[in-house]
């Protein structure tokens, strides 16, 4: 085996101990005086990927008995192992959470959260300063505020099905993000808007930001109209990771699941057919397949603002309705049938730009498995099969032709 090889091994092994060490002992030692036990809550762990192979672990949350994941002291972390044994065969995450009393209520917590992870060719550390406002003890109504810097490098991309997708060097990022959702006079709605400014490092400053409006109006017992306002602006030397693509999310959110941080999860003979959509970002889920043969061509389909609508009408489903009736497990699980509109252009404001109007409509079919936090927030898994039988700029194609995708994620939740 190459001496590098064990090196690396070894070498992150022991940084990945230590750092779990840490997180382990101090809400136990250091602020035992404050709370007279913790508890860490281990599970085993297991997930595959090309470069790791079989990534065996163990995940562990830590809390103060009894709080359940809404006290002081929170600890998130794992350690895994790739079964492969590559060059960087050990990873992490590590995520310790203290709320700040003084700016806490209940439903209403303001908290600092340190985060460190180092896993499939990426590694990020930062500081996050959080803040909740809910309104009375309706979880579901809520303002959220997340300012924070972080540090973050792409360093091995072998983990990459799309190499063009990312730049290989060190970013200093600045971020701020704010949520809100409610319900106004049609329905409910929700506002989100994100900014990440790079401070320099390797790579050339820049400035990224994102809004969304989403919008649920109900239109009788059995019909709704979900709708959805995206906009995203990015100066000229925005890394391509943060840049935005027309049908799927931005390179960098990939990273937040683990279906699609690492190639080999999904395989990448179903991503190069361009049938799997990775929901986000504008939408147009109907030049998928053309994003898709871009980048199998080498090149990069990447933009620098993009500006989308995207439309669903729900329309009854007697399946839907035989799932809600089933014991205990039915109110967890949703079935929506609808009919879809999306377009969308560019802003012509910076320099890679979409100059047409596209625009693609069709049927869509939804299940989703939700299983809310503590807050009310979703945690599940939604799937999404799509049929954009037309598209206004088809290419080669007919307008009118039967296509299909099938979407991890939803495009408009609420």
């Amino acid at each position: 085996m190459d001496h590098s090889i064990v090196a690396n091994f070894y070498r992150h092994w022991a940084i990945a101990i230590i750092l779990l060490f840490i997180g382990f002992t101090v809400p136990n030692e250091s602020l035992a005086q404050e709370d007279s036990s913790y508890e860490l809550l281990p599970a085993p762990d297991i997930w595959y990927n090309s470069v790791d192979g079989v990534r065996t672990g163990v995940r562990v949350r830590g809390q103060i008995p009894g709080t359940f994941g809404d006290g002081p002291h929170r600890l998130n972390a794992g350690l895994w192992l790739g079964t492969n044994i590559p060059t960087h065969p050990v990873s992490y995450y590590l995520r310790f959470t203290e709320p700040i009393p003084s700016i806490s209520d209940f439903g209403s917590e303001g908290s600092i959260s340190l985060e460190s992870l180092y896993r499939t060719g990426f590694q990020q550390h930062g500081i996050t300063f959080n803040k909740r406002w809910q309104t009375g003890f309706n979880e579901l109504n809520y303002k959220e505020l997340a300012i924070g810097v972080r540090a973050e490098d792409r360093f091995n991309s072998d983990y990459l099905l799309y190499q063009q997708l990312w730049q290989n060097q060190w970013l200093y990022l600045a971020n701020a993000t704010l949520d809100l959702t409610n319900v106004n006079g049609l329905g409910r709605y929700a506002l989100s808007f994100s900014a990440d400014i790079n401070l320099g490092g390797e790579a050339d400053s820049f400035l990224r930001s994102a809004a969304i409006l989403r919008q649920q109006v109900n239109l009788s017992e059995r019909f709704s109209l979900f709708g959805r306002l995206y906009t995203g602006i990015a100066s000229n030397n925005t890394a391509p990771e943060y840049l935005f693509t027309r049908s799927f999310r931005s390179p960098r959110k990939w990273m937040n699941s683990g279906l699609t941080r690492a190639r080999g999860t999904i395989p990448p003979s179903w991503m190069q057919i361009g049938n799997i959509q990775v929901t986000g970002g504008p939408n147009l889920r109907g030049y998928l397949k053309n994003d898709i043969q871009s980048l199998n061509n080498g090149t990069a389909p990447l933009y620098t603002s993009l500006s989308t609508v995207n439309m669903e009408l729900n329309y009854p489903n007697p399946a839907a309705k035989a799932l809600k009736n089933i014991p205990v497990i039915g109110g967890l699980i949703d079935l929506r049938s609808y009919v879809f509109f999306d377009a969308g252009t560019s802003l012509g404001i910076s320099r890679f730009e979409e100059s047409r109007v596209l625009s693609d409509s069709g049927l869509g079919f939804l299940f989703s498995v939700d299983i809310p936090d503590y807050l009310g927030k979703s945690r599940g898994l939604v799937l999404r099969y799509d049929l954009p039988l037309w598209l206004s700029h088809p290419g080669n194609e007919e307008s009118f032709k039967f296509r299909q995708l099938f979407g991890i994620g939803a495009t408009i939740s609420l």
